[in-house]
């Protein structure tokens, strides 16, 4: 069971199909590695390979990472790119 005051990460990542993949961890870095290792990674990988992480948001509760993460979900490409370029 996770430590009630571990830090959670909100994260996106590019995919070699110029894709934006974003979910949430306590280990950015580790995920990212899980996600190049296919077999714990996302299914979203299957069929293409992430290539880097483009935006990351530190600090989160669970809770607070998987409502942020939600928030992402429905935004559009192009919003997604001013996140990243931080023109939000």
């Amino acid at each position: 069971m996770q430590a009630v005051n571990t830090s959670w990460s909100l994260y996106i990542i590019e995919a070699s199909d110029s894709s934006l993949y974003t979910g949430i961890t306590t280990d950015v870095e580790r995920r990212f590695e899980e996600h190049l290792q296919c077999r714990k990674g996302a299914k979203y990988f299957n069929g293409r390979s992430p290539i880097k992480v483009v935006y990351r948001e530190d600090g989160h509760t669970r809770s607070s990472a998987s409502r942020r993460e939600a928030e992402i979900k429905k935004l559009s490409r192009s919003e997604k790119k001013s996140l990243i370029a931080g023109l939000h």
